[in-house]
């Protein structure tokens, strides 16, 4: 399959066709909360995120900025060519139960060392996630867990007949 033409960036955008294959690992000083059971369940201003070519953003927290008691039991996942071994955590906030919906790299390569038991968020399962005063919106396809706000431009890789791109 051909990659769909990039859709130029309006002032103050990024593409995500500028971002790097393999993925860069940034601090952000921007707030980011996740709400989910009517609750803040994580809320940072010292947070990560990676940006790799053709994704959103996935914004990550130091495990201290997540709530006591929102995580479940860690769960193997699977393994990300650039960041190692995964574990998936159900989520569970004010009564509901979002499984599989955060996850976390124990031990993951030395280029992302940083984020070692960070934990993100898939967006599409949370009532609403934050990046600063931008509401985010989930990836396309389900797989992939970046947030897509106002200032980045895509296509975004992991819809409908853009996983082989």
């Amino acid at each position: 399959m051909r990659r769909p033409d990039p859709i130029p960036p309006a002032p103050g955008q990024e593409s995500v066709r500028d971002y790097p294959r393999p993925p860069r690992l940034e601090r952000v000083e921007r707030r980011l909360q996740v709400i989910f059971g009517c609750q803040v369940i994580a809320d940072s201003t010292s947070g990560w995120r990676v940006l790799e070519t053709s994704h959103p953003p996935t914004y990550y927290f130091p495990r201290d900025a997540v709530a006591p008691g929102v995580l479940g039991v860690p769960q193997r996942a699977g393994i990300c060519e650039w960041k190692g071994r995964a574990v998936l955590f159900d989520v569970t906030a004010g009564g509901q139960t979002a499984a599989g919906a955060a996850w976390a790299y124990p031990d993951p390569t030395t280029g992302f060392r940083d984020i070692a038991g960070a934990v993100a968020f898939y967006a599409g399962p949370m009532e609403a996630c934050w990046v600063g005063e931008m509401r985010a919106e989930p990836q396309p396809g389900g797989f992939y867990g970046g947030w897509i706000t106002p200032d980045v431009a895509g296509p975004f890789k992991g819809g409908p007949g853009m996983m082989g791109w």
